[in-house]
């Protein structure tokens, strides 16, 4: 049986292009998320289009993916990073 740790959150690390990596709380990460698909409701990705709110999109990226296409050749990532504390 897996340990229930695998499956905690503490933070993300948020790669934008041409931008220094950021650490981001999840709810941190969630906002903005939020606040990239708001302008993007017109050219959502087909998995996200199912969703009624922008919140429930953001929710789902956050939760299954770890890439958000802002143009062409040009991405934002996240990954889950568990920080040690000393």
């Amino acid at each position: 049986m897996a340990d229930s740790i695998m499956y905690q959150e503490d933070m993300y690390v948020v790669l934008m292009p041409g931008e220094a990596e950021v650490f981001a709380t999840p709810e941190e990460l969630l906002e903005q998320l939020s606040t990239l698909l708001v302008s993007r409701q017109d050219e959502l990705p087909r998995d996200l289009q199912r969703f009624s709110t922008v919140q429930e999109q953001a929710r789902h990226l956050r939760d299954t993916g770890c890439e958000l296409e802002l143009r062409p050749g040009e991405a934002m990532q996240w990954y889950v990073v568990r920080l040690e504390k000393r």
